[in-house]
């Protein structure tokens, strides 16, 4: 039974959690905060996301020191928003990773040097392309929490790790598809969080379904020539991990992209929606990553450069979305 290091005390981290539980031997978890740490260990919930979800003790070790959560399995997966991981992770060498298999569940870009999970693991801290890898949606962790049908990809250059960590994700409710395609994978789930903060914009401003569709539409092009310039290979862009990914975070009730961006169309400030929201929005950092990893690629990105017009340069909502409407098909 291979055991399992989950890092992140979020609600995707919850969810994971819960999914690993039914295959994996012992599931490691470092939260950061050492009062939410004993409160599972008391009340077996966790007190501040998906408090309806069970703790199975039996197999779950929730931990408050990084390091012993590390050490304990050869796979490890991360789950804390990208805007935190560096710091999450400031207190450890490279020499914790060594060897480990390290999968992302994040889906956001690391701010600090502008690069995807994958890539700031690898420069930073040594992880062989071939030891990395990507899980991604399309999938929310309220639907995982009350065992809603729901599709993970799992996104690997080794195939057999990849193989390992699907029949870890697998159960009743949980289907697996696997993938070679580390950086599209990551790089598609980040942009479809700024898309989903351009969907939730729209939303707030009035505009109807027959908008949203066209774009939508738009939006998985931009996608499409984002990540072929990026990391040009043969992928089909309308697989579940691209697409799907993309529309369940454009149309969810539960997508926090989409919230967000619903909330600035509606008039609020970005400090006031954040702090409404209590939680973390990956598309409002990861537009200002995009944006400058654009500047280099000059990839044509309507919908990117709208949202953080509207974030970053104080762009009239209302505004610059009626530019938009101009630039698209």
């Amino acid at each position: 039974m291979i055991s399992v290091s989950v890092v992140g005390g979020g609600s995707w981290a919850t969810a994971l959690v819960k999914i690993l539980s039914n295959n994996a031997g012992q599931i490691h978890w470092w939260i950061r905060n050492p009062e939410s740490v004993d409160f599972i260990r008391q009340y077996r919930h966790n007190p501040s996301y998906l408090s309806d979800v069970e703790i199975d003790l039996s197999r779950v070790v929730p931990n408050a020191n990084l390091v012993e959560t590390l050490a304990a399995s050869d796979y490890i997966v991360l789950a804390v928003p990208a805007a935190f991981l560096k710091t999450a992770l400031s207190g450890i060498s490279a020499d914790a990773l060594k060897g480990k298999k390290v999968f992302s569940a994040i889906k956001g870009i690391v701010p600090e040097h502008n690069k995807i999970v994958g890539d700031f693991l690898h420069s930073e801290y040594n992880v062989s392309l071939e030891n990395l890898g990507v899980i991604t949606g399309p999938c929310h962790a309220e639907e995982v929490a009350m065992e809603k049908l729901s599709y993970l990809t799992v996104a690997c250059q080794d195939s057999a790790t990849a193989a390992q960590m699907a029949a870890l994700l697998t159960c009743r409710y949980i289907r697996t598809v696997r993938s070679g395609d580390i950086f599209g994978t990551e790089y598609s789930a980040v942009l479809k969080n700024v898309m989903a903060i351009a969907s939730g914009i729209c939303h707030g401003l009035g505009y109807g379904d027959n908008f949203q569709a066209v774009l939508i539409s738009n939006a998985i092009r931009e996608i499409k020539r984002f990540v072929d310039a990026v990391h040009p290979i043969n992928r089909d862009i309308n697989e579940s991990a691209y697409l799907g990914d993309l529309l369940v975070t454009a149309y969810s009730q539960f997508s926090r992209n989409r919230t967000f961006g619903s909330m600035l169309g509606k008039g609020y400030s970005v400090k006031s929606a954040q702090l409404e929201m209590n939680m973390v929005a990956e598309g409002y950092y990861a537009v200002a990553c995009i944006h400058e990893i654009n500047k280099k690629l000059k990839v044509d990105l309507p919908i990117c450069e709208a949202v953080y017009n509207i974030i970053y340069e104080k762009i009239a909502a209302r505004v610059e979305m009626k530019l938009l409407t101009e630039k698209l098909s």
